[in-house]
């Protein structure tokens, strides 16, 4: 009973510490990705050159990458409290099979011992004669026979446990070489934050040097993005009045729309519109490669800079030059249009929600085409003045209502 009761603490023990490497490893995984962020965020500060126009950029990509590499350091705590449990784990385990490998060498040479005292063949042959029936004299065959086989067993056994021993105690000796590869990793990362933090205080200070003319630069860019939401504001009016119209139509397609005043739809357009609201969270970015999400849906405020006050209707995604965007849905190209600031812009209903794909050089569709999720539908516009910001600004709306982006894309 005791024996499979022991049994029984080694396997949750076994599971527990199999648990703790998943642990670590899922940690791991999450470090390097943190990290694959931060060479994404440092590759955009080496091509977009320092430039007064994209200074408050540049200082937005430093506060990610120095929340990114806080992220970093704090996975590096975890994974080396981790680690600590799963080496703590391990030597308990190592000094359990020490112990159970110490009881069976010594019940083994307790049965050598045994064995010795009657080595001789013709003492086991006795013992068999000596037997007061042939019952008797057989289970006494059958006892030798199974002592010899538990004796070999035991040897067996016995050897078993030294290798499993040896085994565990390689993994203790790599987990504490991995542990202190992460303390010293952990501090590199601790270095490079000091020296980012440094950065982004230079930057910072520049910035309020340069206080009125980035507050200039930030009332230009808003009043920009007010023209760009009028001019949304009014092409959905504009198509919601055609399909009021349409829907009027004697001979019309039977359009009906799902809240009053808003965009009448045929079947096969509140179908679309359904699958889209169905795909929320599930769909594809507006670009393929490296990017980085550098303004985001909503009003801030600044995190570094008093008095900045940041509204965006969309998100803007930072990417490398020549880069283009992509359709995130099927649907129909409602309307294209320039405005400054955003130079040609693309709007794509999906029945009643449309995406906005703006800053766009080159466009590759033209107004009344059906397009794949997944298509291009234009290159992005790449800034030189900007030192090389090629940014790409993208809206979801339901109707007449702004969405938040990050809550529709994965």
């Amino acid at each position: 009973m005791k024996f499979k009761l022991f049994l029984y603490l080694l396997f949750i023990a076994f599971s527990l510490s199999a648990q703790k490497s998943v642990r670590v490893s899922e940690l791991e995984k999450q470090r390097l990705a943190t990290l694959a962020e931060i060479e994404e965020t440092n590759r955009l500060l080496k091509e977009n050159t320092r430039t007064t126009s994209n200074a408050l950029s540049r200082l937005n990509l430093l506060v990610q990458q120095i929340d990114s590499r806080k992220k970093v350091i704090q996975l590096l705590n975890q994974e080396i409290s981790s680690l600590d449990d799963d080496i703590g784990f391990k030597e308990t385990q190592t000094q359990i099979l020490e112990k159970e490998l110490e009881t069976k060498k010594l019940h083994y040479a307790a049965s050598l011992r045994k064995m010795y005292l009657h080595k001789n063949n013709i003492d086991n042959l006795l013992f068999i004669l000596s037997s007061q029936s042939f019952s008797q004299s057989f289970h006494r065959i059958m006892y030798l026979k199974a002592y010899s086989g538990w004796q070999k067993k035991q040897a067996d056994d016995i050897i078993d446990k030294q290798n499993t021993i040896t085994q565990e105690r390689s993994l203790l000796f790599a987990q504490r070489g991995e542990k202190l590869n992460l303390l010293t990793t952990r501090q590199s990362e601790e270095d490079q934050l000091t020296k980012e933090e440094e950065n982004k205080k230079a930057e910072v200070r520049t910035l309020e040097k340069d206080k009125k003319k980035l507050q200039e630069d930030l009332a230009k860019k808003e009043k920009q993005a007010s023209a760009l939401n009028r001019q949304i504001e009014k092409i959905i009016a504009e198509e919601v009045l055609k399909s009021e119209k349409a829907a009027k139509a004697v001979t019309g397609e039977n359009r009906t729309a799902e809240v009053k005043g808003g965009y009448a739809m045929t079947k096969s357009e509140r179908t679309l519109s359904s699958t889209f609201a169905d795909n929320k969270g599930k769909l594809p970015f507006p670009l393929k490669g490296n990017y980085k999400i550098v303004g985001y849906f909503g009003v801030h405020q600044h995190k570094e800079l008093s008095k900045i006050i940041t509204n965006n209707n969309g998100i803007d995604i930072e990417t490398t030059p020549r880069n283009e965007a992509k359709a995130v849905f099927d649907g129909v190209v409602s309307r294209i249009f320039t405005l400054p600031g955003y130079n040609n812009s693309i709007i794509i209903r999906h029945g009643n929600y449309l995406t906005l794909y703006s800053n766009l050089e080159q466009v590759y569709v033209k107004q009344g085409d059906t397009v794949k999720t997944g298509q291009t539908v234009g290159k992005i516009y790449t800034d030189i003045e900007k030192g090389n910001s090629t940014l790409l600004h993208f809206e979801v709306w339901k109707e007449q209502t702004k969405l938040d982006p990050l809550s529709w894309i994965k």
